[in-house]
């Protein structure tokens, strides 16, 4: 048998040892394929759903771009975003090559956070007209606690929540609150008016002499700064105290 004939059985020498190509990244994508600079260019909205999923993606697989990849899942999909949210973390995994755990963990995670957002778009902000709004809006936060903690509810100018504020969290038989943290706060949201909101563990709903001390301390820096504390509740495991409705503010 000839050489020639010998280099025809064994074939091309660099096809044979050819390594297998790098998963391509996006940053081999040419720069008006990529949908980092797109969405820094023309806002985030500007991007479709096979390159926002391609941006969550990072990297495609050997011989496939990562908008490629994108595509294929979607498609996959019936090009329905819906149907990929209900797809579970190891169900990702388990139907896409070179959807590892940390991918599958992060779309899921963004699919989560899109819908949380989306929840939280349809909800006004509520409306405080009475001490039972303001338990009936922290009443799952505070009454199955073991341990002390102590909220500051931020009010716009028509008593909407604004913002509901975690300050302090303690132990069985109390909580520390820096007052000058709460006035700062205030400050910092531009609110207009504050309810205070702790829980009594114990089940004992009245007021101890050191919950009388720190609603005067921070009544009194309210006046200061223009902000006026409107009410302090206390919430147990079957009911609450309003400070308001005991002629106490």
């Amino acid at each position: 048998m000839s050489d020639v004939n010998l280099l025809e059985c064994a074939g091309d020498p660099e096809e044979e040892f050819r390594l297998p190509d790098a998963s391509p990244m996006m940053r081999d994508l040419a720069d008006d394929e990529k949908p980092r600079e797109k969405a820094l260019r023309l806002g985030i909205d500007s991007l479709t759903d096979v390159e926002v999923l391609a941006l969550l993606l990072g990297s495609g697989v050997p011989g496939k771009s990562v908008l490629d990849l994108a595509r294929e899942i979607l498609r996959d999909n019936d090009n329905k975003l819906r149907h990929l949210a209900k797809r579970s973390i190891p169900e990702l995994v388990k139907r896409y090559k070179g959807m590892g755990p940390a991918k599958a963990t992060l779309l899921v995670a963004a699919m989560s956070f899109g819908a949380r957002c989306q929840e939280d778009l349809g909800v006004k902000d509520p409306q405080i007209a009475s001490s039972r709004d303001v338990y009936a809006y922290m009443r799952h936060r505070l009454e199955r606690l073991n341990y002390e903690e102590f909220w500051v509810l931020h009010l716009s100018r028509a008593n909407r929540v604004q913002f509901a504020e975690r300050v302090s969290k303690g132990g069985v038989a109390g909580t520390a609150v820096d007052v000058r943290l709460v006035a700062k706060s205030a400050i910092d949201h531009l609110s207009s008016g504050l309810i205070l909101v702790h829980n009594h563990p114990s089940g004992n709903m009245r007021p101890s002499p050191q919950d009388d001390a720190l609603t005067r301390r921070i009544v009194e820096t309210g006046r200061i700064i223009d902000v006026t504390v409107q009410d302090h509740i206390i919430i147990g495991p079957s009911g609450y105290y309003s400070y308001r409705d005991e002629g106490r503010l």
